[in-house]
């Protein structure tokens, strides 16, 4: 039941990568739109959306002119930077292992 959870909140094909590059601090909404290659505008915005519900973004409307937003990663999901370093790892021996064979 926990890993289905866990899967639940993680599961899809861009919250890792949302994740991964809010890691390296602070972005707004268009440099996420280009720093995470492929995803569409409306994609991108549902993700958000689903992400600061559960706990892992925080939102913060700027006072500028016009008016910006910035995301980062909340306390509770810099948690699960470990985690997702470690399974980028495994990746990359997967990918190692999976080229070798003959």
């Amino acid at each position: 039941m926990a890993i289905h959870d866990t899967l639940y909140v993680l599961g899809g094909k861009w919250k890792i990568s949302i994740i991964t590059s809010l890691g390296f601090g602070k972005k707004r909404y268009s440099e996420l739109l280009r720093e995470v290659k492929g995803i569409s505008g409306k994609v991108l915005s549902r993700e958000l959306k689903e992400m600061e519900t559960n706990l892992l973004i925080t939102r913060t409307v700027l006072d500028t002119q016009p008016v910006a937003v910035e995301y980062e990663l909340s306390e509770y999901c810099e948690n699960l930077l470990p985690v997702i370093f470690k399974l980028a790892e495994w990746g990359t021996e997967h990918r190692k292992k999976i080229v070798s064979v003959p």
